[in-house]
């Protein structure tokens, strides 16, 4: 029987057992300036594959991240000693690196792989530099892992990535948040269910949720990713885990009297943290009190004069 491995264990071995003794042997000069790993799209990129992604795109495989000036001289090469690695591994086969037009695995320049995901090739540096970035992007750009990068240039990127938003980005983003979990949630949830309107509702239940998934991310400083791993996702942030077993037990009883205890526990949740970490006094349960007190406490005017919702 094969023995069920995952992707990071898969790309780990299959780098250390055939991509660094390539490296090696064909490329002593560029060895220790090339960096490798398993980072960006794709399930295993989050440590979240299962029996289920292997359905599609799962494989083996790992990414070279070159420089600008190493591209030029071995980037072509390079690719072919990679398409020349063992095709089956440990059972399974190699990647296909290109999907659906972006580039999984193999030899890249890491200013291509920064500038596919998040638009530029260098880490943002102004609020208006971080402002446009999709915070899934964000996620992909620093999830995974860098198995080597005696260089340390693409390193240097995703350290910047990983230090997160300026503060007052955050208290931006987290006055939208928790404003939409106060709207749908705490607001327009129970009023829908009162009035019969269950698509209403449904819909309100899902924007609570999606806000307050969101929410967490940013309590934690870490960036949601998308949609379908940001409740995953949930259960491994060292604050407020315990949102993930709520917001589960709320989608299997989205229509029972519970719903609303789940909710207001929720926002509680949240709000106790927000007070934890200093960014809000009031002890109010409803959250659009809280999201109100952390606009005004923006010190940049022009994100301060933004509506909250405005993410």
């Amino acid at each position: 029987m094969m023995n069920v491995m995952n992707g990071e264990e898969l790309a780990r071995a299959y780098w250390q057992d055939f991509g660094e003794p390539m490296l090696r042997e064909r490329f002593p000069d560029q060895a220790d300036r090339i960096a490798c790993g398993l980072v960006g799209e794709g399930s295993e990129c989050f440590g979240f594959d299962d029996e289920t992604s292997q359905d599609h795109d799962f494989g083996v495989g790992f990414s070279l991240w070159l420089t600008d000036e190493d591209e030029r001289v071995i980037g072509g090469e390079l690719r072919r000693c990679y398409g020349d690695l063992p095709a089956l591994y440990r059972g399974y086969h190699k990647k296909v690196c290109q999907v659906g037009g972006a580039q999984r695995c193999g030899v890249q320049r890491s200013s291509d792989f920064y500038r596919h995901l998040i638009g530029r090739a260098d880490t943002p540096r102004t609020l208006k530099d971080w402002r446009p970035i999709p915070e899934s992007a964000l996620a992909l750009a620093t999830n995974g892992w860098v198995f080597s990068d005696p260089l340390g240039q693409f390193s240097r990127i995703r350290t910047g990535l990983l230090a997160y938003y300026p503060e007052d980005l955050r208290k931006k983003k987290l006055a939208a948040r928790i404003g939409a979990m106060a709207r749908a949630g705490q607001y327009n949830y129970p009023r829908m269910i009162a009035r019969g309107e269950r698509v209403a509702a449904l819909l309100a239940l899902a924007q609570f949720i999606e806000a307050a998934c969101a929410a967490v991310y940013l309590l934690n400083r870490r960036y949601m990713p998308f949609f379908k791993w940001a409740h995953r996702g949930l259960r491994e942030l060292p604050l407020l885990p315990e949102v993930a077993l709520l917001l589960d037990a709320l989608a299997r009883r989205p229509e029972e009297d519970q719903a609303s205890d789940l909710i207001e526990a929720v926002c509680l949740l949240v709000r106790d943290q927000l007070r934890q970490q200093g960014l809000i006094q009031t002890k109010e349960s409803f959250l659009m009190v809280a999201a109100v007190e952390l606009q005004v406490s923006i010190q940049d005017e022009t994100l301060r004069a933004e509506d909250v919702f405005a993410l």
